[in-house]
This record gives C-alpha cells, structure tokens and sequence, in this order.
C-alpha cells in the first residue's frame, strides 16, 4: 500500500475479541462529512461492506465493515457528544512484501489505528485471481472494479448458490454460466432446470434460451425419454416399492432375484461375462411384473396350498400397474427410442454435450415430469454424469459440473423419505465425485432444508438475499466462523447481489452480480399490468386440453 493512502487514518479500535473488532470513526468523518477521496475515488467512511486496514506496529490486518451505529456520551465539559462505531470482520492479514494471506495469526490491540483501503489496494489483494479472467460482477463497495473467481475452487470443489425467491438465484445462475462458458470455452455444464427457466418452448413451439444457441443443448426429458432400465436397483426400489409397506424388505429381495435374472439373459447376448443388478442393460419391465404376478398367485398340490410368496405382492402390483397405466411415465415405463442397451450411447452424448450438436452447456427440462418422481429423474441424470466420468479414462480432460436448481425437492434434509435412493446418490456425488471430474452447484432457497452432507462437501457460497432468520443463522454456521458476522448483511442485499464466501474467491465478497444477457425467464408475474390490461377472456378448452396431454407452453 501506498504511504499516502496508509496516512489517511479514519478511527481507532475501541474492542478485540476472537471473532471480531470494534472501532470508533474519527470526528473529522463523523458528523457531516463522511466522504474521502482515493486516488479520484470517493468512498463513504464506514459503509457496510467496504475494506479497512488495522495497523499497529509491524501487523497489519484487512477487515470488512459489517455494522454501524451511533452512541451518545459526556465530555469532561459535560457536552454530549456522537460517536460513529463499527463493527469489524477480520479477514486476513497484509505481509510486509505486501502479499495478502486469509486468516488472523496476530491481532492488534485496542487503540490500533483503522485506515482507509482504495482501488489499489484492492487490486493487490484480488489480483492473483484475475488471471483467471473468470469475472462474474463488481464490488459493491468499488463499482468500477469487477470481480474474478478462482474457477478450480468453484467448480472443482463444489458449491452452493443460496437466496430467498426473488433473490435472483436465476439471474445469478445464467449469469455465472454465461461468464463460464466466456471464460473456458470447452467447459461441460448440465443444468436440471424443474420448471423451464433456462430453455423453453414459445407458443409457436420454437425452443428459446438464457444462452447462446451455439453453445446449448436443450433435452425436454419427456421427448427425450429416461428409460427404466438405466436406473440404478436403489432408484427402482424408490419407484415401485413402498418402503412403510409390511412386506417392503420381501418385495426388494425379490425384485433385486428377478432383475438379476433378466440382465444376465440380456448381458449374454451382448456377450458380457459379468453383470451386476446395477449394469445398464436392457431388461423387459413386462417380465418383471409378470413374475411378481405369478409368484403372488402361486398354488401348489391342485391349488391346494399356497406358495411361499402368495398375496404378499398385491401392494407393489396395485403400485407398478398404477404407474405404467398412467401416461405421464411413457417417457419413463414405455420408451420408444431408448429400447434397447444399444441406444445408450446415444443418450449419453446428449447428456454431455455430444451429440450431433456439440454444446457447453445441456439444459434438462423437467418441468413437464411428474413432481412425485421428478426426485428420481434428478438422481438418474446426477448418476449418469458421475458414472460416465468415472469410466471415462479422460476424465481429468473432460470435468463436468452439474447445477442442481432447487436442490432441496430431491436432496433434502430430511431422513427415511420415499426417494431415500436418490437422495443418497446425489450425497455420494458430493462427496467422491471431484475424484472423478463431477463437480455440483446446488441452488436453493431453503438452505435448512437441504441435506447437510451436500452442504457441508461446499467450498464456496454464493448467498443472496435472505430474510429468514433460520435460514441465515442455518447459512452462518456453514461458513468458517470468523466471516459468520457478515451474515448479518444478507436481508440488506439488492436483487442479483451477492455475498461470496469460501475458496473462490480471496476475502469475503459483497458483488454485484452481472445481468445476464439473454436473462431466464424467471420474472415475477407482473400482478399489476396483468390485472389492468390483462384478456377479457381465455380459451378454456385450449387450458384443458394442455392440461390432459400433460403440454406446457
């Protein structure tokens, strides 16, 4: 730092302690005339978010601003006077060769002098990052400075976008990827997108997007179809099985008999020595029913005496029967293109980004499956990814990140639910998929309702704006404890703005996040122009026609 800028003294530490620091602003910046000019740049003393510099003797300490209030006391004249205190995050400490490393090993005492940070000091501690060029917005504090991430911690070691609806958790998605794909033009990205925000169909049927058309792959999961038989056993049992059912743990053994059986006729046909109930191979779900069907009926001596098995499947065949009778899981029970283990290379490539259309980025439209398996549509895609890279002999070459948008429908907190199976799955990618070049973004809007285990595999946090207070105290215990005060900010966040914590970046972060360009569509229903200017009237029959076929527009 500069001697001129260090000389520019602002207050004094009034209180120390492990987790934070108070300051007292000096008069000349107290009363009317907060502003101070840096290097032709006007900064507010004492704003919330911006950077002081503690010094005292050979330490030298950055911090962030996170409060500010005003306290009343006598002078010996017994004149009132008004003192401006701060409230101090510590962050790192600034060597003498001017280098800035995160943590506090020696901390000032009181009387410390705070003194103003600028542009360049800003820059010498963000600028090991902006090789990177990996920029995704601006300091609030510094609006002409723009803010570069450190790509390999973001992606390579997970993390986990969280905000209020209306935050601009959408915003900030697109925005983030749109700055990925600028950044690392062979990037992969797979987006579960559950209600059409990031690719959607107009009404003229034309597919539009929040990126680029070069560098998109839009895959509707109905019209691509997620066969059955790709599913792993776990997430078979969390389809058909109701696992608070009496006979649940009979219905499983028998199931995981008859699907071995099945896949060891297909592997031999495709000439494979070794299959497992997990193996990708092709398997007639008619069978499987059918041989629940006869083991549930079975009778011996002339009908005589009931087989082992009889009447303890009427439960899982009332449920198997329910589902394939119902056309809404077509896509999933009765597919017409991915029918055989031939086709799944194909659906892979569409998966990844490699299919006659190479793309960076493949966003997944659920938003036309049924909610009750969209858990398990979720997991199959998450397992797909990591399966594919974890045999993918050039898997260091080829790393994929995969955005789960509201992650807690299917990674949830909670124990023991009906897609169990899949919640599991997913924790596993968290937990050994950057082993393997499978990294998450999880996207949330109740952070205290997303699985712990996900959470705790995150590295950086982009969180926006939160009002909940368990929500934010849920957010302060998952960040390191020395930054858990800046928390506190969270409910003053603007829309699209951001506090980014973590290994992605140097210090913690107050930034403005870029307005994506195209933006998702994800914008609140405008209830006012709507209900001025909104139709007389509406198509009925249209509304339930779309509503019988199971078609959004």
């Amino acid at each position: 730092m500069s001697e001129q800028q260090l000389s520019i003294l602002i207050g004094h530490l009034t209180e120390v302690n492990g987790g934070g620091m108070e300051a007292r602003i000096i008069e000349d910046y107290s009363n009317d005339s907060p502003l101070i000019k840096v290097n032709d740049e006007n900064l507010l003393v004492g704003q919330i978010g911006s950077y002081v510099v503690i010094r005292q003797a050979d330490i030298s300490i950055l911090a962030i601003v996170f409060k500010m209030w005003e306290k009343d006391r006598f002078d010996n004249a017994d004149n009132r006077i008004t003192d401006r205190l701060v409230s101090l995050v510590p962050v790192g400490e600034i060597l003498e060769n001017g280098a800035f490393v995160r943590g506090v090993r020696r901390y000032p005492t009181a009387g410390a002098g705070i003194y103003v940070v600028g542009m360049n000091e800003i820059n010498a501690i963000f600028s090991k990052f902006r090789e990177y060029r990996f920029f995704i917005g601006q300091l609030s504090s510094h609006h002409n400075y723009h803010l570069s991430l450190d790509p390999r911690a973001l992606f390579g070691r997970h993390f986990a976008i969280i905000g209020q609806s209306g935050s601009g958790k959408s915003w900030t998605v697109t925005s983030l990827i749109q700055s990925t794909v600028k950044a690392m033009p062979k990037s992969h990205i797979i987006v579960l997108d559950l209600h059409g925000e990031y690719c959607w169909k107009d009404n003229q049927g034309k597919v539009q997007s929040a990126f680029a058309e070069n560098q998109v792959n839009y895959v509707d999961a109905i019209e691509m179809e997620m066969p059955y038989w790709i599913m792993s056993f776990a997430e078979l049992v969390d389809l058909f099985i109701d696992k608070s059912d009496s006979s649940a743990s009979l219905q499983i053994s028998f199931m995981r008999e008859v699907i071995q059986k099945l896949k060891s006729k297909e592997a031999t046909q495709l000439g494979l020595s070794v299959v497992t109930v997990d193996t990708p191979i092709y398997f007639p779900l008619s069978e499987l029913y059918l041989q629940f069907k006869v083991a549930n009926e079975e009778r011996k001596n002339f009908g005589k005496v009931q087989g082992a098995l009889f009447s303890q499947f009427d439960e899982f065949l009332i449920r198997m029967q329910s589902r394939l009778n119902d056309v809404r899981y077509n896509f999933l029970m009765k597919p017409k293109i991915h029918n055989n283990s031939n086709s799944m290379a194909d659906l892979l490539r569409k998966f990844v980004g490699l299919s006659t259309k190479k793309a960076n980025i493949t966003v997944i439209d659920l938003s036309s499956v049924p909610t009750d398996i969209r858990p398990a549509i979720c997991s199959q895609v998450g397992r797909l990814a990591y399966e594919f890279n974890y045999w993918n002999p050039d898997r260091r070459e080829f790393p994929i990140t995969l955005i789960c948008e509201e992650a807690h429908a299917y990674i949830p907190r909670e124990k023991g639910g009906q897609f169990e199976g899949a919640k599991k799955m997913m924790e596993r990618i968290a937990k050994e998929g950057r082993k393997y070049g499978v990294s998450i973004g999880v996207v949330s809007q109740r952070p205290a309702e997303l699985s712990e285990t996900m959470l705790a595999q995150c590295s950086s946090f982009i969180c926006l704006r939160t009002s909940n207070p368990d929500d934010q105290e849920y957010i302060k215990k998952l960040v390191p404890e020395a930054e858990g005060d800046l928390t506190d900010t969270l409910s003053s966040l603007g829309r699209g703005e951001a506090l980014v914590l973590g290994e992605a970046t140097p210090i913690p972060t107050r930034v403005q996040i870029y307005r994506p360009n195209p933006e998702p569509k994800s914008n609140d229903v405008d209830y006012f122009t709507g209900w001025r200017e909104g139709p007389e009237d509406l198509d009925v029959q249209e509304i339930i026609h779309l509503w019988r076929t199971q078609t959004r527009k």
